[in-house]
């Protein structure tokens, strides 16, 4: 039995009985309003009204299919046809940093390998050289228990957070980035944005991430490397001035506790070099099958 033979059964058995569509009618209303205000309560209104869009899309979808306004349900199917519209013109309004990350996702089928090797003026070897690098500058780093953000930044860096700090364009190196996140430095509060084997600017000022479910003990490093990397195609690291401890944020989850061989995979994937040696591996397969 397909789900519109269950529904024209159920139609038929209470054909006459329109006070039960009427309370299904409430009920779904109060599910709404109780998630409204729970959501106002922690004050979480983007989050609120992501969900608010998607369940009236859901609500109008089955009521325009399953033509449920016409059999009692008239304040869902009022409510969804009525707001549909306004909640696609408050997406293009309240989400255009959310909106243009998805159109890049969707135009990019292999954009989490790709985003950050497409149009490097250096080689493979010097992004591997970059890459050891910036391990290097890591561990040494957190041994010492220096504080330090670096973001590795596509293409398309925003000018706003680099103009916010002292621009560089210097051949990236361990001592530089060591020398640049010591505390005497003036620059060492901000954060250094790396590009290929490139230093494109330090001591910049990041937007620290809103999302109220964020783990309170984290400071202000790792609130900015997840903000950053909220609204932007970028891979943060992060050093722990107080333990130490290396961190990476990605599409604005934070995942910790990283060792060095951890930290190159990764920057191998975001580079596309993990893409690059995967497919070397498999022609060298192919040509002695």
């Amino acid at each position: 039995m397909d789900f519109q033979h269950m529904i024209d059964s159920l139609k038929g058995r209470f054909q006459g009985i329109n006070i039960l569509w009427s309370v299904l009618d409430v009920i779904i209303i109060t599910a709404l309003l109780y998630v409204l205000f729970g959501f106002l309560k922690r004050k979480n209104c983007s989050r609120l009204i992501k969900y608010i869009i998607m369940a009236l899309v859901a609500v109008a979808v089955l009521s325009s299919k399953f033509n449920l306004g016409g059999d009692g349900l008239i304040l869902t199917g009022s409510l969804a046809g009525e707001a549909l519209m306004l909640a696609v013109v408050a997406v293009l309004i309240l989400f255009p940093q959310e909106l243009r990350r998805a159109l890049w996702k969707i135009s990019s089928p292999k954009a989490m390998s790709e985003f950050f090797s497409t149009s490097y003026d250096c080689t493979e070897e010097e992004l591997r050289n970059a890459i050891e690098e910036i391990v290097k500058a890591v561990q040494n780093m957190a041994k010492k228990n220096t504080g330090a953000l670096i973001v590795v930044a596509p293409v398309s860096v925003p000018s706003n957070i680099i103009n916010s700090g002292t621009k560089l364009n210097s051949k990236l190196s361990y001592q530089l980035l060591e020398c640049l996140f010591n505390t005497k430095a003036p620059l060492h509060d901000g954060a250094v944005f790396v590009r290929g084997d490139t230093i494109i600017a330090a001591g910049c000022f990041l937007p620290l991430t809103q999302n109220i479910d964020v783990d309170k003990e984290l400071g202000t490093r790792h609130r900015a490397a997840i903000g950053i990397t909220e609204t932007n195609n970028v891979m943060a690291i992060i050093v722990s001035e107080e333990t130490g401890v290396i961190s990476v944020a990605i599409d604005g989850q934070l995942s910790m506790y990283y060792d060095s061989d951890m930290l190159r995979a990764k920057l191998e994937e975001v580079y596309g070099l993990k893409a690059v040696k995967e497919e070397k591996k498999l022609g060298l397969w192919r040509k002695r099958s």
